[in-house]
């Protein structure tokens, strides 16, 4: 019997945006709203790398930010990203923040 290959949510989530792409800005907005409500901002980041890998990846997110992938990488893993590589990574994925 073969190996059962099962796809993590992080994979589910990002063949679902490719396939609804129109769905995609709706998802960071309940994202944000969810991290202005639990100061989360792991998950925040994680919705943002998901934009990332539906809009073609961290390679082409860096081309367009000018930002290196490892730093890349790190603001969505591992530390907190600055300000300003923030803003070049929403701007790059067609994010805009607003005050309501």
């Amino acid at each position: 019997m073969g190996k059962r290959k099962f796809r993590t949510f992080d994979e589910f989530e990002v063949e679902y945006y490719k396939k609804h792409p129109k769905e995609l800005k709706s998802y960071i907005e309940v994202a944000l709203k969810e991290f202005q409500k639990d100061g989360n901002e792991r998950a925040f980041l994680a919705s943002l790398a998901v934009a990332a890998k539906v809009r073609g990846g961290v390679a082409k997110l860096s081309k367009d930010t000018g930002l290196n992938r490892e730093n890349l990488y790190r603001s969505f893993f591992k530390s907190d990203p600055r300000l300003s590589n923030f803003v070049k990574i929403i701007n790059s994925l067609g994010i805009s923040l607003r005050i309501a």
